[in-house]
């Protein structure tokens, strides 16, 4: 059998995060508007129906260079009003056209960017107050955002407490102050202290770091101080994600060259220790890249098989539409992906001919609801019952990951082994048939590991 350091070796091949299946590289049948209207309707069509609502707000003040997200990078607060208005003309404007929104129950609501906590607090109470004071609210929703320590204020997280966000998940990434200068984030840890402790302070239950590795110039030891400190905080989730080095999609990552960043060995060892050092203080791995303390609803849901993932990353319900909205926000049914305009003069010139703001996305054949769905229950519960039609291309694909310890067969079920969990991507590629059909020529996707 081979070790676990040369199995890192052996399986650290570009992959998919599989947010979503087909992954957005492979999106080609575009929906029109009226087609993601009618996918709306279809999705909602059942009066228990309860959606998911993403809200995305693009500004940061600085520019992170390790990156990927769509963001609008300005010190100018000016931008904040006639953005947070397109947004809810965009909310209002879904209300009028798909009438089941203001019956169906709204169970989660998500502020991510760029930086929510870029808004000032009237800002940000008038839009959270126009949106739940819009629609009904599902019993105990989960509201939940995304902030950056540097530019949070705890007048801000009281406002959003006071209108039911209990979740807030911090933008950490590294500790160490050289890795920090590289990647054009310099976060004291005292920030980051301060905003946990804010958010207890005020009662919110679910506190979340992000970290990264393989970051330029992070070293085992830099890495192994950044995860103590870390620890001592005891955040109630921990997001530890693999560097996604992709300068061919965000230029900025050219900010520093290759030759900054771990070796892959070195980055293996990266990961190898973070998830030892988590699950010795305590913390339960949960599908791709998340670890949570047993209290936390995140490895509840886990137990009783009810988490669920999506472009939101992990959560603990299942809801049966994501809508996002804000430029770029990318929207989920079962059917259909639906994203937005990126370029906000584009999103704002659409919604004021009253039109959803559309760029792209796909209508999922059947085959891709398949699909979709023996992915996503992989990537929740490690185990997925296959098909017997695809089954014996199965066994053949994952023939070589069987012998080596990653994957078991018992008949139908396929579950991936305790040695395999590192693997989950790689694994997840046998459902893929976009990708495995056309293997790309170029690069798409991020190494696994």
């Amino acid at each position: 059998m081979l070790t676990r350091s040369e199995l890192l070796k052996k399986y650290d091949i570009p992959a998919p995060r599989y947010t979503s299946y087909p992954t957005v590289p492979y999106w080609t049948e575009n929906p029109t508007v009226e087609e993601w209207q009618s996918s709306l309707k279809r999705n909602l069509s059942d009066p228990n129906a309860n959606y998911s609502l993403y809200v995305h707000i693009p500004f940061c003040e600085t520019l992170c260079t390790f990156c990927g997200c769509n963001t609008s990078i300005t010190k100018n607060h000016s931008v904040e009003e006639p953005y947070l208005n397109s947004v809810l003309k965009e909310f209002d404007l879904y209300l009028e056209k798909i009438p089941e929104f203001k019956t169906r129950k709204l169970g989660e609501l998500h502020l991510g960017g760029g930086t929510p906590t870029y808004l000032s607090e009237s800002h940000l109470e008038k839009l959270v107050s126009h949106i739940t004071n819009s629609v009904p609210l599902r019993e105990n929703p989960e509201f939940s955002l995304e902030v950056d320590p540097r530019r949070t204020r705890k007048s801000q997280l009281e406002i959003l407490y006071k209108y039911g966000f209990k979740r807030i998940s911090l933008g950490v990434q590294d500790f160490d102050p050289e890795v920090q200068r590289l990647v054009n984030r310099i976060q004291p840890y005292e920030n980051t202290e301060d905003v946990t402790e804010a958010a207890r302070e005020l009662g919110y239950t679910s506190v979340n770091f992000d970290l990264i590795y393989g970051l330029p110039k992070q070293t085992l030891r830099s890495m192994e101080e950044s995860i103590r400190l870390t620890l001592k905080l005891k955040p109630d989730r921990i997001a530890f994600y693999s560097y996604a080095h992709v300068p061919w999609i965000k230029a900025s990552q050219r900010l520093f060259t290759e030759t900054d960043l771990p070796a892959a060995e070195e980055k293996r060892e990266f990961y190898e220790l973070g998830r030892s050092l988590f699950e010795k203080a305590g913390y339960k791995e949960i599908g791709m890249d998340h670890f949570a303390l047993p209290e936390d609803s995140l490895w509840r849901s886990s137990l009783q098989g009810k988490l669920h993932r999506n472009f939101m990353g992990y959560s603990s319900h299942k809801t049966n539409v994501l809508l996002g909205i804000g430029a770029s926000a990318i929207s989920e049914t079962a059917d259909c992906f639906f994203q937005n305009e990126k370029l906000e003069i584009k999103y704002r010139k659409k919604l004021e001919e009253g039109i959803l703001p559309g760029l792209r996305g796909h209508k999922l054949n059947l085959s891709d609801e398949n699909r979709k769905l023996l992915i996503l229950e992989l990537m929740t519960t490690w185990k997925v019952d296959v098909p017997s039609e695809w089954m014996d291309d199965a066994k053949q694909y994952l023939n070589e990951m069987e012998s080596d310890g990653l994957i078991l067969w018992n008949d139908s079920l396929l579950s991936i082994t305790e040695a395999g969990k590192p693997f989950l991507r790689i694994v997840s590629t046998v459902f893929d048939e976009k990708l495995r059909q056309s293997k790309p020529n170029t690069p798409l996707f991020s190494k696994a590991i």
